[in-house]
């Protein structure tokens, strides 16, 4: 016999897993329009608010079990790790407009993207995290999210390098610090995939672990 708790937990549970699919459409505008050169802001900016009302809805959703049902143990695991991975999805979205905002601010809209083989390699990268994190969840795949702890030392790798590439190319200064932001932002994105994974190693396992 299922209990009532069942029933909510699979609320917030795809409650959450939507919430990781809008972040990474955030995401793929945003670095879609640094690449190609275009205003995506407004689009952006208006996702990146959808998943604020969407963390505040899951944490209302898992107070409201928690009140309603006093989970055990292991069901308060997963309500708590699904309030910590919706607040890192929030970031995600954040970052996502940080970029088109940044971008539009510094490049005027030009294809303003500098040493561009480490800058293609950082967004293919984080790209690629942002994806194994949102599937990892779906499958509550605990080796899947484990593997974000290697990309992202890459990540870090090719952040440094490109840092490197930019000082010594000569530049606009707008460009420069166009190009500066965005790889900062998308190396903070892939900082929070590896918080993402974190907790569902926990959920699937109930081990603590630090992916950085």
């Amino acid at each position: 016999m299922s209990r009532l708790l069942d029933v909510g937990l699979e609320q917030l549970t795809a409650m959450v897993y939507k919430m990781g699919e809008v972040a990474e459409k955030a995401i793929g505008i945003s670095v879609r329009g640094f690449v190609e050169g275009k205003d995506v802001t407004e689009d952006v900016h208006e996702i990146s608010e959808i998943l604020v009302t969407m963390t505040v809805e899951i944490e209302d959703k898992a107070f409201e079990l928690i009140v309603k049902y006093q989970p055990v143990a292991s069901d308060l695991r997963i309500i708590n790790s699904y309030m910590k991975i919706a607040y890192d999805f929030e970031r995600y979205g954040r970052y996502a407009w940080d970029i088109s905002f940044t971008h539009k601010k510094l490049s005027r809209l030009e294809k303003c993207a500098l040493s561009w083989g480490s800058m293609e390699r950082l967004v293919e990268r984080v790209s690629e995290m942002v994806s194994k994190s949102i599937r990892a969840l779906k499958n509550h795949d605990a080796e899947l999210a484990k593997t974000l702890a290697e990309t992202e030392k890459e990540v870090d790798e090719i952040f440094f390098t490109y840092l490197n590439q930019l000082a010594e190319t000569p530049t606009e200064t707008r460009c420069a610090m166009c190009n500066l932001l965005v790889a900062r932002f998308l190396e903070r994105i892939a900082d929070h995939t590896t918080y993402v994974g974190e907790a569902i190693v926990y959920i699937a396992t109930g081990e603590k672990i630090t992916l950085r």
